[in-house]
């Protein structure tokens, strides 16, 4: 019997949820993830501090271009050791500022392109505001293809589908946490309030053929990962892509196309934001992301504001 992990590869995309490269090149994912607070993370290893000195140098006292220089360069090393994509976030404290989150994701991509990476390899990633879904309709139009982060409610994934991004991140883990909180149930398996919100999303863009890519993110345990093995994709910490790679039992599909699904949802902004108000665990989640990604900005800043 091979390992979970796999036969995870046979039916779902595996992503690598880290911007440890010596995990990726290790682990042998398909694509590969950032965000600002796995930035921070490998801002804190020895093997980042020439790339960080030399964010610093080319930015001239830009802070906010040097972290984007560094996320390049991270990315742009990621991308040596994996055959996909690589994702890249935007600032998230500019995310409900539409024409600010064009010109940074444009600014992102002018920098992979400088670095000699093709937008064919890259993956720019928005948290999922309305401001977000509406930016990232503009930028597929341009050739830009986008990852809607921060993804938590059916209303978020409607949107997006409709508004054609290429590829969606809905959040398990965070949701679980959330309802774990909240109702004191530790929940396993398919009754997981995180597992159950991507297998409604999945099954909802299959019936209605939409081209938008699902990838699940933010696991907990492997248990989520193996309820939600067919998904168009899966974004996994190396600690749990490790798991899988040591578990030799067998691993079954869930999802797959060809189940029937609520009638499809078209959403203005008020009927959105109305939806939104309505998901207290959207709400809530949405906030707290996009206040914590903010603040590992705001450290990597100050950290390459030291090396200034």
């Amino acid at each position: 019997m091979t390992s979970k992990l796999e036969q995870l590869k046979q039916f779902t995309t595996v992503v690598a949820d880290t911007g440890d490269i010596d995990a990726i090149s290790r682990l042998k994912p398909v694509d590969a993830t950032t965000n600002p607070s796995l930035l921070l993370k490998a801002a804190a290893m020895p093997g980042y501090a020439e790339l960080l000195n030399d964010a610093v140098k080319a930015s001239k006292g830009d802070l906010g271009l040097a972290c984007d220089a560094f996320a390049v360069s991270v990315g742009s090393g990621i991308l040596k050791a994996i055959p996909g994509r690589i994702s890249t976030e935007v600032d998230a404290r500019l995310s409900f500022d539409q024409p600010a989150l064009l010109a940074k994701a444009r600014q992102l991509i002018e920098l992979y392109d400088q670095a000699g990476v093709g937008r064919d390899r890259v993956l720019i990633k928005l948290a999922s505001t309305w401001e977000g879904i509406r930016a990232a309709e503009v930028l597929e139009k341009e050739g830009i293809q986008t990852n809607l982060t921060l993804l938590f409610s059916f209303a978020q994934a409607a949107a997006c589908a409709d508004a054609g991004v290429f590829l969606i991140s809905p959040f398990v883990g965070r949701i679980y946490d959330w309802y774990k909180k909240a109702t004191g149930t530790e929940y396993v398996g398919a009754d997981d309030p995180g597992v159950q919100s991507v297998t409604r999303i999945y099954d909802y863009y299959k019936a209605h053929g939409y081209q938008t890519v699902v990838m699940g993110a933010s696991f907990r345990n492997i248990g989520q990962i193996e309820q939600l093995a067919g998904c168009d994709r899966l974004t996994i910490s190396p600690e749990l892509l490790q798991q899988l790679s040591d578990d030799q039992g067998r691993l079954a599909r869930k999802l797959a196309p060809g189940k029937t699904a609520e009638p499809r949802l078209s959403l203005n902004e008020s009927q959105f934001r109305w939806a939104s108000n309505e998901d207290a665990m959207a709400t809530e989640k949405l906030a707290e992301g996009i206040r914590q990604f903010a603040r590992d900005q705001e450290k990597l800043e100050a950290l390459l504001a030291a090396k200034g």
